[in-house]
């Protein structure tokens, strides 16, 4: 009986400290880029709408396909821009992009990691024709 009572006793003390079988918890991971409303073309056709309007590109030789990287911060504002390939006086003409940017209207939406903003890194390959070519002055 004192066996019996024993191996019962032991029976359930050990189903107490069995680990149970839980699914694990999947932790979902979601993520989103940073978005211009109506897409990178819009933001590019703006863009150039700005430049046309407020800077004199006659003052540099840019003609061709240039690369625009900038970060889009938590509150879709543009920030750190860089422009490639480097042309004559490229300082100034960072700087006069730079202008031509913070006269875009919209914002960006900002990107998105695990529901919180996030600061992201944007490339923006836009062409520029202008009637000014560089003669190596």
């Amino acid at each position: 009986m004192k066996q019996t009572i024993l191996i019962v006793l032991l029976f359930f003390g050990f189903m107490g400290y069995s680990q149970e079988s839980q699914a694990p918890k999947e932790k979902v991971m979601t993520s989103q880029n940073a978005e211009f409303p109506g897409g990178d073309d819009a933001f590019a056709k703006e863009f150039l709408q700005m430049v046309h309007s407020y800077i004199d590109l006659g003052k540099y030789a840019v003609n061709g396909q240039f690369v625009f990287v900038f970060d889009v911060n938590t509150s879709g504002k543009i920030e750190n821009l860089d422009v490639l390939p480097k042309v004559k006086n490229s300082e100034m003409f960072i700087d006069d992009m730079k202008f031509a940017i913070k006269k875009v209207k919209k914002k960006w939406k900002p990107a998105v990691k695990d529901g919180q903003p996030v600061v992201s890194k944007k490339i923006i390959k836009i062409n520029f024709t202008s009637d000014h070519f560089d003669h190596g002055d």
